[in-house]
């Protein structure tokens, strides 16, 4: 799955035997004349970490019905200090680049009062992307995010991670070898194909064009919500780009038939437009005579911040892969020392931090506590407003006393819910983090839930006698 799309190089098309490839050192950095689009520097420097200390700590609600039933919401702050360890908070979280958080502030509010904010897939991370992407114009970058976001609802992007099944994988990889494998000196994760070797008639026999490109949206799904952060996680440094490596070994005009010209460009839409600035640089390795006649025509299809971030080798690449790779994440096929027999080869792995249950566990917790948390906030405004009207008995605003024993009665409901989740999300947490070093904090939250449930109960005395 060719994914295009960020570091400044030169490309140098090989002769096939090794002579004449790439020459300039991969570390420096060239501008190409007459470009129209900017050229960024890697994704990853836009994130800063924070410093030590940043975070003050929480302090106990004052005592009172309205207070103690808007308390869940700074329960939510503590756990949210306590459900990540200090270093995950750094590498998932870090502080922002001023610059950058002042344009995507702006951009944000254009998107607010246009009404393209939805609930989900504003964060940062995202914004900065299709801002980099458009280099930093914000009408083309809103109307590039506004079609990101109607391709999602109407491809149905949210459900394919969970829906989907491609049954077909094991059989597809054989006639098309590709997978992830491992992450480079940086910690980004390596993405690995072997052009030459795909049998595009036996793929069409296997499976669709339309599964195909609906597994290839699933990875990049897994690829931002998993590889990434879990890449994050072992680097202790922020991770939003690949690195992908192509083999065309043999490739040549013979290998773009039609099937293979529709499934290329299908995915180079989809990767163009919806996963903008995913790729720090791509290396095609074995590039023969075959294949420099095929890659005028490629091109063609390639913006210039794509096209300077590939590097096209001959048969005498090696050197050049080991300079940001470690040969113990290369496959044997590339010249690495890495077989990964165990799986049936290392396109059948998928090697990588993603894999390591406790990486993936502490992952998953961290993403079902923000949802907890995103769905408590309405809950908490909600809760607050009830509180607000059963307090303001004589308002004139021509409620019933009954109805606002109502409203008071749903918000004790859903405050108890609340509770009840955070409870058993915090002793989940708890289990991760050191036990020494949350001891005292743990104590605190403790006295605070056991409070709350003191008053709730006297809250729910107090409305049995009112006859509720």
């Amino acid at each position: 799955m060719f994914r295009p799309t960020e570091t400044c190089r030169d490309i140098t098309i090989s002769r096939g035997s090794g002579e004449g490839e790439e020459t300039s050192d991969l570390k420096r950095s060239q501008f190409t004349q007459g470009r129209e689009k900017s050229i960024h520097p890697p994704i990853e420097s836009h994130w800063l970490l924070r410093s030590p200390g940043e975070n003050k700590p929480s302090s106990l609600p004052k005592q009172g019905i309205k207070s103690m039933l808007n308390y869940p919401l700074r329960i939510r702050d503590s756990l949210k200090k306590l459900g990540k360890s200090k270093s995950l908070r750094v590498v998932l979280e870090g502080v922002h680049d001023p610059k950058d958080e002042k344009l995507i502030d702006s951009f944000r509010e254009l998107l607010f009062v246009e009404g393209h904010l939805t609930g989900k897939h504003n964060d940062y991370h995202t914004l900065l992307r299709f801002l980099r992407m458009r280099d930093f114009d914000f009408s083309k970058a809103k109307d590039t995010y506004v079609n990101y976001l109607k391709w999602r609802e109407e491809y149905g992007v949210d459900a394919i991670p969970k829906e989907f099944k491609f049954e077909e994988y094991a059989e597809v990889k054989k006639c098309y070898p590709h997978g992830y494998h491992g992450v480079d000196r940086y910690g980004r994760p390596i993405y690995i194909e072997r052009i030459g070797m795909v049998d595009i008639n036996s793929l069409v026999q296997a499976t669709t064009i339309e599964r195909f490109v609906k597994y290839h949206v699933s990875e990049q799904e897994k690829t931002l919500n998993l590889r990434f952060p879990a890449c994050s996680i072992t680097a202790k440094r922020h991770i939003a780009s690949t690195t992908s490596i192509l083999d065309v070994k043999g490739v040549g005009m013979s290998n773009f038939s039609k099937p293979a010209r529709c499934l290329f460009m299908e995915i180079l839409k989809i990767d163009s437009n919806y996963y903008p600035e995913t790729l720090n640089r791509l290396f095609i390795v074995n590039a023969g005579n075959g294949f420099r006649m095929l890659w005028k025509a490629l091109r063609a299809f390639l913006d210039a911040r794509t096209l300077a971030k590939i590097h096209v080798l001959g048969s005498n690449y090696l050197s050049n892969l080991l300079e940001v790779i470690d040969q113990s994440n290369l496959p044997g096929f590339l010249g690495g020392n890495c077989t990964c027999s165990d799986y049936g080869g290392c396109l059948f792995s998928d090697k990588g931090p993603w894999q390591n249950p406790e990486i993936v566990e502490m992952l998953q917790l961290t993403s079902i506590t923000e949802e907890i948390y995103n769905t408590e906030s309405n809950r908490g405004v909600a809760s607050e407003e009830a509180m607000g009207t059963g307090q303001n008995e004589d308002s004139g605003d021509g409620k019933t006393e009954a109805q606002k024993i109502q409203a008071l009665e749903r918000a004790l409901v859903d405050t108890n819910k609340v509770s009840d989740i955070h409870i058993t999300c915090f002793r989940q947490e708890v289990e991760m983090l050191n036990k020494s070093v949350v001891l005292q904090e743990i104590q605190a939250l403790k006295t605070a839930l056991d409070s709350t449930k003191a008053v709730l109960e006297r809250l729910e005395q107090q409305l049995k006698a009112l006859g509720v």
